[in-house]
């Protein structure tokens, strides 16, 4: 018996460094990444070039097949980071998504020029609300649609995907026929998505397993799931999938996604290593790099991992309960089915605070998982002294809050340099705030009903806009009355959702820079394009 299976029946983690059992080709699942275009499409995550470019470079590094790394022809933008990602990509195929047109084919070929391994994704919806209402096309104009696609896209490289929008809501006749018709184009994967998070499990399976009995040529290609979590089933739904025969799996970092968002990498990853007895099958990720992949998605997003979210979540290896402490002081097993340190978490007790010198401070980064740049680290250690001088006790959380706020401004245009508050029952709330505008200072003061208020109205005085504050949201890091809080700003603008976070023990200085992040990414917003479709999934 392999060390994976004895490890599954007994509920421990399996040993990753002595499991050698011999594993099957039929048996990988190929992990197909889109956090970069399918997780950018959430509100208010839009990402710079240079911050995909970090994505990017995490999910090459730790394993994943394909990086879905952006939708060419929604913008200049999108174009740039899919052939900028082309080029530096090492590993994994780039594969960059195209509607079911001539332009958007070819756009996404040339950005993805320079990619040692291309892949173009290209998709057309199919159910019948869709057709009618989204494309206003008749059945057999999309079937056409399928096959030009699909051979224009053959025209620039062999590794050709083709996407059924809306697939589980699609007549399954219909269905059948526009896999045949992709497939004898030259397509050599087929994705079903889940568009809209509509099928349940057993459903999912069953739509999985008549494609492939029913489809002409099905064995020569490879199944794919793309599975929305509206129902919460996405993970459910992608597993069944495999389970029916499915060997690709499309899937995001922290299940980000439209609306509800996507399959989580994580959750399906974690699932297969942990219950590889029920799920035999295998990946080619280093879990051990799962937790900085999230964290980093987490910071340039701006979108907060829930604390009691599955494998990344804060909580997830956390015991509180006096009955759960007494099992893990016993033996970690009784209340923890895979080792925290499996998916890059350390169990250390280096404690950090004012005395901490730079190699303590190296070390605990890489044991959160964090690789800097030498200047980046340099200014992550003086913000970390600076803390150290306010707080008595530098959690772990306190560490990942600074480098996260850090990696996430770096190439801000705006940044605030200073703050000053006059606030009290006394006197009128008055803010006098100093930004960096493009290397220059600027000091505006203003009066507001309430300190929040006074500093948000002195930052609108030199960076104006017309944006809706429709969230603003305080949250305290770690515990205590030194605790740094993290403040979470969402800014809203002819339709353009952007979301800041930044944290500091002061949470008029946190709220400040919270904002100014907002207006940054506001301001690349504003020179963004969209297009007139939205993108498959």
């Amino acid at each position: 018996m392999s060390t994976t299976e004895t490890a599954s029946r007994t509920g421990e983690a399996p040993d990753t460094e002595t499991d050698t059992a011999p594993r099957s080709d039929t048996d990988r699942v190929v992990i197909f990444d889109t956090t970069l275009r399918d997780g950018e499409q959430s509100p208010g995550a839009s990402m710079t070039l240079e911050e995909k470019l970090q994505v990017a470079e995490v999910l090459d590094e730790m394993g994943v097949d394909i990086i879905e790394a952006g939708f060419p022809i929604a913008s200049n933008g999108d174009f740039e980071a899919v052939s900028e990602i082309a080029k530096r990509t090492r590993n994994a195929v780039v594969c960059g998504l195209a509607r079911a047109g001539v332009k958007d084919i070819d756009r996404a070929a040339e950005a993805l020029g320079h990619a040692r391994r291309p892949r173009i994704h290209t998709f057309i919806s199919t159910s019948p609300v869709h057709m009618k209402y989204k494309l206003q096309m008749e059945p057999e104009a999309v079937l056409e649609a399928v096959t030009a696609s699909v051979r224009h896209a053959r025209k620039y490289t062999d590794d050709v995907e083709w996407s059924a929008e809306d697939a589980t809501r699609t007549e399954h006749d219909f269905l059948c026929r526009c896999c045949e018709a992709a497939i004898a184009a030259g397509a050599t994967t087929i994705n079903i998505p889940d568009t809209v998070g509509y099928a349940v499990p057993e459903e999912f399976f069953e739509l999985i397993r008549m494609l492939r009995e029913r489809v002409p040529g099905a064995e020569d290609v490879v199944w794919s799931t793309h599975c929305h979590n509206d129902l919460g089933l996405a993970v459910a739904n992608s597993l069944a999938g495999v389970r029916a025969g499915a060997r690709q799996v499309e899937c995001t970092i922290n299940g980000m996604g439209e609306r509800a968002g996507n399959a989580a990498l994580e959750e399906i990853v974690m699932a297969i290593n942990t219950r590889n007895d029920a799920l035999p099958w295998h990946t080619g990720i280093d879990t051990r790099r799962i937790m900085r992949a999230s964290k980093l998605v987490s910071a340039v997003s701006a979108f907060p991992v829930q604390y009691n979210k599955a494998i990344v979540g804060k909580n997830a290896f956390a015991h509180e309960s006096g009955i759960h402490q007494d099992g893990m002081l016993k033996h970690t097993q009784t209340y923890e089915i895979m080792r925290p340190e499996d998916v890059g978490l350390t169990e250390s007790s280096l404690v950090m605070g004012k005395h901490s010198g730079r190699h303590a401070f190296r070390k605990k980064l890489e044991e959160l998982g964090y690789a800097l740049g030498e200047n980046a680290f340099e200014d992550a250690f003086q913000r970390f002294k600076d803390l150290a001088d306010k707080k008595k006790h530098v959690f772990d959380e306190d560490i990942e809050a600074l480098v996260d706020d850090e990696v996430a401004t770096a190439d801000d245009r705006v940044k605030v340099v200073a703050l000053t508050v006059i606030a009290g029952t006394g006197a009128p709330q008055k803010a006098t705030v100093t930004l960096d505008i493009d290397g220059r200072h600027e000091t505006r003061e203003a009066t507001g009903d309430g300190p929040v208020d006074a500093t948000f109205n002195a930052i609108k005085a030199m960076v104006p806009h017309e944006a809706r504050l429709p969230l603003y949201q305080v949250s305290a890091v770690t515990e205590g009355t030194d605790a740094q809080a993290e403040v979470m700003v969402r800014l809203e603008e002819a339709g353009k959702t952007v979301t800041g976070r930044a944290a500091d023990t002061d949470t008029l200085v946190a709220s400040a820079r919270a904002y100014v992040s907002a207006l940054n990414k506001l301001m690349v917003k504003r020179e963004r394009g969209t297009p007139e479709a939205l993108a498959a999934g």
